[in-house]
């Protein structure tokens, strides 16, 4: 295969797993349908942030170490579960935020905030430190260079293709529903959304095994 086919063929799996709508690209969207843009690409550079330490710990063996230590696994597996559900608790006591600048006695949720929640997020889902460990090593060739090359500048294409879907998705989605955000009757109904999308990727990250 040429070096040409490869990369094509790299990048076209890159997007097609980065299009289709996993836990990352559902949290994101349900930030920026209850938040709005702002909150979103924040969200979006904290799960970017998340990735590419993930990438790193792929490319000196310690995601491997985490995807073939069970005691490993199940702790980070336990505390990520955990903080979804808190996050979940937090979005269902929320009595929702309107979007008019004008209305001040709103509390919003900060782009900050959501940055640093988004990394933590990533982070702490140790099934993305799988992913990384058996997808990047699919498109290793022994004879281009450094294995620990090949898999950092892999790794970082597909963390940046992930970062141009998930702003896009972003964009259309608080297109999408700026209207309807900035009703606050709404906005409680979309935090309870995002309630229940937190809860359910917590219990699915609950009940993943190694």
């Amino acid at each position: 295969m040429s070096d040409l086919s490869y990369l094509l063929l790299f990048l076209f799996a890159s997007f097609t797993w980065s299009v289709i709508p996993g836990p990352d690209v559902l949290y994101i969207l349900t930030k920026t349908i209850a938040n709005g843009k702002k909150v979103g690409i924040a969200s979006v550079l904290g799960v970017f942030t998340g990735s590419l330490l993930h990438v790193f710990l792929a490319v000196f063996g310690l995601s491997a170490t985490i995807a073939s230590s069970v005691i490993a696994f199940t702790f980070i597996k336990v505390v990520g579960a955990c903080y979804l559900v808190f996050l979940a608790y937090q979005a269902f006591r929320s009595s929702g935020t309107s979007l008019d600048m004008s209305n001040t006695t709103q509390p919003k949720e900060t782009p900050f905030y959501s940055f640093k929640q988004g990394v933590l997020v990533d982070i702490l889902n140790p099934k993305v430190a799988v992913f990384f460990v058996a997808f990047l090593p699919q498109f290793i060739r022994n004879d281009h260079g450094s294995t620990l090359f090949q898999l950092l500048y892999l790794g970082l294409i597909f963390v940046f293709i992930a970062l141009i879907v998930e702003v896009i998705y972003v964009l259309v989605a608080s297109k999408l529903t700026e209207k309807v955000r900035s009703n606050k009757k709404i906005s409680v109904w979309l935090n309870r959304i995002v309630a229940t999308v937190f809860l359910t990727l917590g219990i699915n990250l609950a009940t993943t095994s190694v």
